[in-house]
């Protein structure tokens, strides 16, 4: 199968442990990365950082922009930076070969025609207050062992008023958000209420090219 040999052949290039640390670095950053701080915060040279990043691209893992990082423009205001963040694509690979995507579109589908999206909700909620983190619970901790990728919103935090807000820069079922949005995301915001306990307040808040939900804890005053 050539989709499932791509997906192997990409998924090999982070066999490499200094190559898979660029990964995530890039990946964990929220915007573009270049050369420079790749290999300052990887601990190793400019050229060997520009080797993985490009190993990386060819994999179709990161993807590549270039911009003036000053600013400037016109004569004199130097070449564009090359700037790396991570690619929009998905890879998944089941040895030997599943269709698990096949089967939750199905069933999406299923669901959103028959109108069940608050039996889906409730069920979710429920499936995430099973193992509920709660208040002294580690909430970061439990969402990134899960693939969201989360992350505090310093900006948001300071604008509104001192609550800690949490967001999302990897939304675990992106796929099947695209085509079924309503229902979907319905769904994660239930499972991460359900997940995070009496403590948080999981809301419909978009985190630019991640998850739609974003978790704010509660003043417990």
């Amino acid at each position: 199968m050539e989709g499932a040999d791509g997906a192997l052949d990409a998924l090999g290039a982070l066999a490499d442990p200094v190559r898979r640390r660029i990964y995530r670095q890039v990946a964990a950053a929220g915007v573009e990365l270049g050369r420079d701080a790749v290999a300052e915060a990887a601990g190793i040279s400019r050229s060997l950082a520009a080797f993985h990043l490009d190993k990386l691209v060819a994999a179709g893992l990161l993807a590549v922009e270039y911009r003036r990082l000053s600013g400037r423009t016109g004569p004199g205001a130097g070449r564009p930076a090359k700037l790396y963040r991570r690619a929009a694509g998905e890879f998944a690979v089941s040895v030997p070969p599943r269709g698990y995507d096949g089967a939750g579109r199905l069933l999406a589908e299923v669901v959103e025609r028959a109108g069940l999206d608050r039996e889906l909700q409730a069920a979710a909620r429920a499936a995430g207050a099973a193992e509920a983190v709660g208040a002294d619970g580690d909430l970061v901790r439990e969402l990134r062992g899960r693939g969201y990728e989360p992350f505090l919103d310093e900006k948001d935090e300071a604008d509104g008023g001192g609550g800690a807000v949490v967001r999302l820069r990897n939304c675990p079922f992106h796929a099947l958000a695209e085509e079924f949005p309503a229902l979907v995301c319905g769904m994660n915001l239930a499972l991460l209420a359900g997940l995070a306990g009496e403590g948080w307040t999981a809301e419909m808040s978009p985190c630019a090219g991640g998850c739609c939900v974003a978790l704010s804890k509660n003043n417990m005053d």
